[in-house]
């Protein structure tokens, strides 16, 4: 179900494909335990998102990668790549990005075959025959010293470039290469000062558009659901209640950009999420469309309301007219009334 809504999105041009950790340290045979990451315990996601954090579609790992049927087996971690895809229409040539973990020289020929441009970062173990100088040879050639080597894999041109900054980036790509050139900035620790590197396009590109799934990383700790519980699965659902309110505001906030609304009246992301949770608690039946004259307009009678003072907060439109629970509440504190007039 989850996946089907977030599927249902018109897909980007440019994607990205990265893992995602659920922290989690409970009994589970889901669990992952990885020392090198900043969350060593939990579950493990594999997503496929577009440049500003839209998730498309998104894969559990449950211990096992079998190939996709109908596809040719690139190993397990290119059948990820495949399967993330599936919902996205081939042939339209959508760019798509990941790292080292899910690259190889097979994938990226399953991709352009099926019509996808694609580009990541590579293990230079996985590109055989493909022989680039070490690290210490580029670094004599100094900083933004860069190598490129082209070979056709079944009618597939491939390009493979090493770039050195501060350590060699080894980069795979079926539409990439080194030109045109760009100068990038960066911090020169014996002149103490920032100085303009020589940047090839391929690096560029892809520091551009890899970000997605980490934009979404950032987002989901701020305002996470956190419930304590015995079940294993819990974890998983408050998860992807969190992802699917975060899904639902950056729709919000791309629908509401293309309007002439003054930036002041965006919700951000906290009163976006109690904004909804508000609507869910109190959301009835809806009314129906009414027969004959058509009534006073009273969201603009609210709004003079507004103006003779402050009052308790107005209820939102979909609870005010769901018919549900609309009693009065009797107090002994004075106030005044939330309906116009």
């Amino acid at each position: 179900m989850v996946t089907s809504k977030v599927s249902s999105t018109l897909p980007a041009e440019k994607l990205s494909i990265d893992e995602q950790i659920v922290p989690f340290k409970g009994c589970s045979r889901l669990r992952t335990y990885n020392p090198k990451k900043p969350k060593k315990w939990g579950y493990k996601i594999f997503v496929l998102s577009d440049i500003d954090g839209l998730i498309y579609n998104f894969k559990i790992y449950t211990g096992s990668i079998n190939p996709v049927p109908g596809q040719p087996d690139v190993k397990a971690s290119g059948n990820i790549v495949l399967k993330l895809l599936q919902p996205i229409p081939r042939g339209v040539w959508h760019k798509v990005y990941f790292d080292n973990w899910f690259n190889s020289p097979l994938l990226h020929v399953a991709l352009w075959k099926q019509g996808f441009c694609s580009l990541g970062t590579v293990r230079l173990n996985r590109v055989s025959g493909c022989s680039m100088p070490s690290d210490t040879q580029m670094k004599q050639s100094g900083r933004g010293t860069s190598v490129i080597q082209v070979a056709e894999m079944d009618d597939v041109e491939l390009r493979v470039v090493k770039w050195h900054d501060n350590r060699g980036v080894t980069l795979l790509s079926n539409f990439a290469a080194l030109e045109p050139q760009n100068t990038v900035k960066r911090w020169d620790s014996k002149r103490k000062k920032r100085i303009d590197i020589v940047c090839p396009s391929i690096v560029m590109i892809y520091n551009k558009f890899m970000g997605g799934v980490d934009l979404l990383d950032s987002l989901l700790p701020l305002y996470r659901i956190s419930l304590r519980s015995k079940k294993w699965y819990h974890k998983l659902l408050w998860h992807f209640m969190d992802m699917l309110l975060i899904q639902a505001w950056l729709l919000y906030i791309r629908d509401f950009d293309l309007t002439d609304a003054p930036r002041k009246a965006k919700l951000p992301l906290l009163m976006f999420k109690l904004e909804v949770a508000n609507c869910l608690l109190q959301k009835g039946k809806s009314i129906g469309t009414k027969r004959g004259r058509p009534s006073v307009d009273v969201e603009e009678l609210y709004k003079e309301k507004a103006k003779r003072g402050p009052t308790v907060k107005i209820p939102a439109k979909p609870i005010r007219t769901d018919k549900y629970d609309h009693f009065p509440d009797f107090g002994e504190k004075k106030g005044r009334c939330k309906n116009p007039g």
